[in-house]
């Protein structure tokens, strides 16, 4: 034991990666629906590695934090930015009103409790569930002109008060906002139909069977063999896929077996006769029951025998022939590029939204494209850029963010001897706002794939929670013995008060469908968790419709508001 005792102590960076290690492995347990979460875990790994007195170093944990921070900013920039706009605005508005509540509701809480700048700042993190507030708070707190043992004292405390609060944090938000939530807005019944009338205005085929999972939307290619007698005296490839289109069926013509000669490259005006078989494309919900028109399905391996390709293609915000930035789905569809090619599935800050007609497009959406080679190329190219386009990170492009954002949040503004500054971290995470922005719309530049974002967004977080557990661990189980009870009483009322007000807020003053109401509180409150909650529950996506926008917002202002919490209660 003591050999390992003293390996960890000299070797501090085997001590941060078993933190890790032991983390994510404890943060993927689920028991009956309920999990601790990455965060929390590596956290709470960190404290007990921490108990055997581990020397660590602020460097390396404050450059882990800003690129955190960076990847943040760049990935919800383009969202950020967008929701400025008119048609985001409203869900701008209630994001920040949600957020100043959320923001002054805990420093009420903080100042009858009377808890110091540290308890606050951990109250605000666990709550909200908003880890890098913990990151922000820390860099606040090191600049107050306090002494070096106050300064200690409320550093030791902030993890503390984050673990208490934050198990409540995370199950109780998605409570309130799946259960309790609907029953605000009228019913659990009267929500769900409210979803589906608005799945409806949005061109939800109302054939689709309810309950299906998104697995059943995927596109499918599928052979069939002719037998209808509406194609007797032959008909033209265009005429059976305008057929189909105004049966509100988006099917395409893409292989085509004449006796013994398959036809690969299908052209519009190629003839169609019976005995002839077709391979149809589209989406799932359109290409099922064909049989029953066509004819009968075959399973002809040759006719089916050829590649099919999918490309992430992210919506550009610079100008083309086509822009897509607040199109539709169906005005994409319309376009001569999108022939054969199918959405999968469209991303945005990494939640799926529903690919319905009338879904609305943002620069910066991922949208899943799928058809032949040559077909899905050309339509990535005219969306905007295949992601990756390399699976190179622009070194040079994220270290600039990174410098410029830490030199202006090192900027201090002195009020009546009051010291006033983003930290390194705020300015870092505007900074990443900035250059995400300008890469959705110079595509050429600057390009951090996404694999390599989640590197950054978890590696980077969970390190720096990592050092502060093990740097925080000698005093973290006398501070959890002091302050244990009253801050889980504390917690439960910070996270409970702002989704409630934040609720009753949407429906009545935004008067947002309830739907989207449900997913703006989630976003306003960057808590993922909730919005699969509201979408499991309700049996639906379009709460997602309610997410982005408010989350970016959220997600700015909260971890901002690390800084300010901080000043307000020291």
């Amino acid at each position: 034991m003591q050999w390992i005792t003293d390996l960890l102590r000299s070797h501090p960076e085997i001590a941060i990666y078993l933190t890790l290690g032991i983390g994510f492995l404890v943060g993927r347990i689920h028991i009956k629906g309920f999990s601790l979460g990455i965060v929390t875990s590596v956290l709470l790994v960190g404290v007990i590695v921490g108990q055997l007195d581990i020397p660590m170093t602020g460097a390396l944990k404050q450059t882990a934090f800003l690129m955190f921070l960076f990847a943040i900013g760049y990935k919800v920039g383009p969202q950020f930015f967008a929701g400025l706009k008119k048609e985001g605005l409203p869900q701008v508005l209630f994001a920040v009103v949600m957020c100043v509540f959320i923001l002054l509701s805990t420093w009420v809480i903080a100042l009858v409790m009377g808890y110091n700048a540290g308890e606050a700042a951990g109250l605000l993190s666990g709550s909200q569930t908003i880890s890098a507030v913990i990151g922000v708070a820390d860099d606040t707190i090191r600049g107050l002109d306090i002494s070096d043992s106050e300064k200690q004292k409320m550093l030791d405390i902030i993890p503390v008060a984050y673990a208490v609060t934050y198990i409540f944090g995370t199950a109780g938000s998605a409570w309130i906002l799946s259960k309790l939530g609907p029953r605000m807005l009228g019913g659990m019944e009267k929500v769900k139909a409210a979803c589906r009338e608005l799945e409806s205005r949005m061109g939800k085929d109302d054939n689709e069977k309810p309950g299906y999972v998104p697995a059943k939307r995927k596109v499918e290619f599928r052979s069939y063999c002719i037998e209808n007698s509406w194609f007797k005296k032959g008909r033209k490839v265009e005429e059976l896929e305008r057929f189909f289109n105004e049966q509100g069926k988006r099917l395409f013509v893409e292989r085509i077996r004449k006796g013994n000669n398959i036809i690969d490259d299908v052209r519009s005006k190629e003839v169609l006769h019976i005995g002839d078989e077709v391979v149809l494309s589209g989406r799932y919900e359109y290409t099922i029951g064909e049989e029953q028109w066509i004819g009968k399905e075959v399973d002809d391996d040759a006719l089916l025998d050829f590649p099919v390709m999918m490309i992430r293609s992210t919506v550009a915000g610079r100008k083309r022939p086509f822009l897509l930035n607040n199109k539709r789905v169906s005005e994409l569809r319309a376009q001569p590029f999108m022939h054969g090619v199918s959405i999968q599935r469209i991303r945005r800050m990494g939640v799926d939204i529903p690919v319905f007609p009338e879904t609305k497009l943002n620069t910066g959406d991922v949208l899943e494209l799928v058809g032949k080679k040559f077909d899905v190329m050309h339509a990535a190219k005219e969306v905007g850029y295949a992601d990756p386009a390399t699976y190179e990170t622009d070194m040079v492009f994220l270290s600039l963010g990174i410098i410029i954002g830490a030199v202006i949040g090192t900027l201090t503004l002195h009020i009546k001897g009051i010291p006033l500054s983003l930290s390194s971290s705020g300015g870092v995470l505007i900074a990443g706002l900035v250059f995400g922005w300008w890469r959705a719309h110079h595509p050429t530049m600057g390009a951090i794939p996404e694999a390599a974002l989640w590197v950054f967004n978890n590696m980077g977080l969970n390190i720096f929670i990592a050092i502060i557990g093990i740097s925080a661990g000698p005093g973290f189980i006398e501070g959890f013995k002091e302050a244990g009870l009253s801050l889980f009483v504390a917690g439960i009322i910070a996270t409970s008060l702002p989704l409630i007000f934040g609720i009753f807020v949407a429906s009545k003053l935004f008067k947002f469908h309830p739907a989207i109401a449900l997913g703006c509180c989630a976003g306003a409150r960057t808590t993922t968790a909730a919005i699969g909650a509201i979408q499991e529950t309700l049996g639906s996506e379009t709460p997602a419709l309610g997410y982005t926008v408010t989350y970016a917002v959220g997600n700015t202002l909260l971890i901002l508001w690390g800084v300010f919490i901080t000043l307000m209660v020291s």
